[in-house]
């Protein structure tokens, strides 16, 4: 018998350094929207879902075909996606300022946090009469209630984020010598990043819904106007269309924003 015990096999060890990234899985999210979609429809086609409580999916595409060849979609659309980008645009850029700043400097932060967190919690909706006084009726109330709804939760987002930024990344280039703004720039300012672009997600959400509660107050055209009138004849279908909008509308903001994660935050991979 032979002392020496038989050499252990090789066996191939699979990469495990990806950690928790995300795998690109697109097709699972249309296929839970087709699943829902065919579900309502098959409930409504059966009667097992009543036509006073849910519209059939496919009268909503109807009305939504209908809308889009007499014109009235891009009526509704351009002054809707016009006062979200002014307003969001605004009141983002605004947040991620003051946000950065309350996080870098400390009598920024005594001064501000306070106020932030005093204005934070007041419904927003419930300012736009006030806002319909300092403004008026027409665009400038609907562009302030937007941005003071996105900048409010960009804030705190942004300076949570830079409060986050590894301490040990900043010792670590005070000890290279790096100037103050070369760390802000190269280290500060990267690391919030993610923190950033998640705030940016709620906060161009909520500019949505702000949207829709501004433009269902003296406005002719704009897909809150035209929910109101549709919810106000009862008419489902059409009140279905407009949502069915709202929706790929917040798709579309939320594609934006992983485009500029991707961009942004390429470094992470």
């Amino acid at each position: 018998m032979s002392d020496t015990l038989p050499a252990a096999t090789a066996k191939a060890v699979s990469f495990r350094g990806g950690g928790f990234a995300p795998r690109p899985m697109r097709w699972v999210g249309v296929f839970v929207f087709i699943t829902l979609i065919a579900l309502a429809e098959w409930g409504t086609q059966t009667g097992w879902i009543s036509s006073l409580t849910l519209p059939k999916p496919s009268d909503v595409l109807a009305t939504f075909v209908e809308l889009y060849e007499s014109g009235l979609l891009f009526k509704h659309l351009a002054p809707s996606l016009s006062r979200l980008a002014v307003g969001a645009t605004m009141g983002a850029l605004t947040g991620v300022a003051v946000g950065i700043m309350i996080g870098l400097f400390s009598h920024v932060r005594a001064g501000l946090v306070p106020l932030v967190a005093a204005i934070f919690p007041i419904p927003k909706i419930a300012l736009l009469p006030l806002f319909v006084i300092w403004f008026g009726i027409g665009e400038g109330s609907k562009y302030a209630l937007i941005a003071f709804g996105t900048f409010t939760p960009t804030v705190v987002a942004t300076y949570g984020a830079v409060d986050n930024v590894d301490r040990s990344l900043i010792r670590m280039g005070q000890s290279f010598g790096l100037s103050w703004t070369s760390i802000v720039r190269k280290i500060v300012l990267p690391g919030a990043m993610p923190g950033i672009l998640s705030g940016l997600r709620i906060s161009l959400a909520i500019a949505i819904i702000l949207l829709v509660a501004a433009e269902m107050l003296g406005a002719q055209y704009g897909i809150g106007a035209y929910i109101l009138e549709a919810g106000s004849l009862y008419d489902l279908e059409r009140l279905f269309a407009g949502v069915v909008i709202l929706s790929l509308l917040g798709v579309l903001v939320s594609a934006v924003i992983g485009f500029l994660e991707r961009y942004l935050l390429g470094w992470r991979t």
